[in-house]
């Protein structure tokens, strides 16, 4: 079958000429084409550490803290989730905004590596996620960060794990607020019937098609999530959530997640601003030198330093 073609922005070649497969085989294929990118290393402006932190069932999942160097401690904290389908890995797009942020919105970027399916399926993400924003909460201490001051997002699959962690944090009483979730073209809502998902099937990077085949990978039983937890915007109520920054991309089968969720926030009277992209993809930004990404990153990060210094 022939590809639709869309008028995707020329900056994002050759991006925009690719899409995953989704199999066991060519999951376990791709993420090890993936690997932190040296570079990150050799930035003299930032110090990276790794530990092992608890997760889910006595598990134990990776957390890369990114430091800049000389900043003023306790600083402030950005938790970077990372989007990838909930079973690519972090792709180098996402280590090297990772280390960006850091050094330009001034605070530790706290990167965890969640497990994923398909040997890990939910609540496996969800759970890990939410057990590294309780680690970051009860370390903070030792680690130089405020935990008054933690922020926390991510893209795609990150961004619902971002949402349930604010969920569970709230859920689950645990005095935890996060400062604000910032959401770049998150999936938020496993109904499957919005406008976008219909109408983009066949997107670059990731489509409605995609979506449909790892559902079954990594959701295999559904009734044993709690609803929330799978498809955020069903929440009977989003009351007590931080504010939100949020990014829709144009031709993505996710662009309705997006806004439908920054809706269902301000009439909770929840603060949002929102962000609608032009000429972009799913994924757009993993192409981080592109003149869109670039202006993006800017309004991501003066969204965080003034969430930062207004506590």
């Amino acid at each position: 079958m022939k590809k639709t073609k869309y008028p995707i922005n020329k900056e994002f070649f050759p991006l925009s000429l690719y899409t995953p497969t989704i199999s066991r085989k060519s999951i376990e294929a791709i993420n090890k084409l993936y690997r932190v990118p040296k570079s990150i290393y050799n930035d003299p402006e930032v110090s990276i550490e790794t530990v092992m932190i608890p997760g889910y069932k006595d598990g134990e999942i990776e957390l890369m803290l990114i430091t800049p160097v000389g900043v003023e401690k306790p600083a402030p904290c950005f938790y970077y989730i990372h989007g990838g389908g909930f079973v690519f890995e972090a792709a180098s797009g996402h280590y090297k905004h990772a280390v960006n942020i850091a050094k330009d919105a001034e605070c530790v970027v706290a990167f965890v590596k969640y497990r994923q399916g398909p040997e890990y399926v939910y609540p496996y993400p969800q759970e890990d996620c939410y057990a590294t924003l309780v680690w970051l909460h009860e370390h903070a201490g030792e680690i130089g960060i405020d935990p008054d001051r933690i922020g926390i997002g991510g893209d795609s699959a990150g961004g619902m794990l971002t949402v349930t962690s604010c969920l569970m944090a709230r859920d689950r009483e645990s005095g935890i607020k996060p400062l604000f979730q910032l959401l770049i073209y998150p999936f938020l809502d496993a109904r499957s019937n919005s406008e976008s998902y219909k109408k983009y099937t066949d997107t670059p990077v990731w489509n409605s098609t995609l979506s449909k085949q790892v559902s079954f990978i990594i959701d295999p039983h559904p009734e044993e999530i709690p609803l929330a937890y799978r498809s955020p915007v069903e929440a009977d109520s989003l009351e007590g959530l931080p504010p939100a920054y949020i990014e829709v991309a144009e031709f993505d089968a996710l662009r309705d997640d997006g806004i439908l969720y920054s809706r269902l926030l301000e009439e909770t009277g929840i603060d949002v601003e929102f962000h609608d992209t032009h000429g972009t993809m799913h994924g757009y930004d993993y192409m981080v030198n592109a003149p869109t990404t670039m202006l993006m990153e800017v309004l991501r990060v003066e969204y965080m330093k003034r969430k930062f210094s207004e506590r």
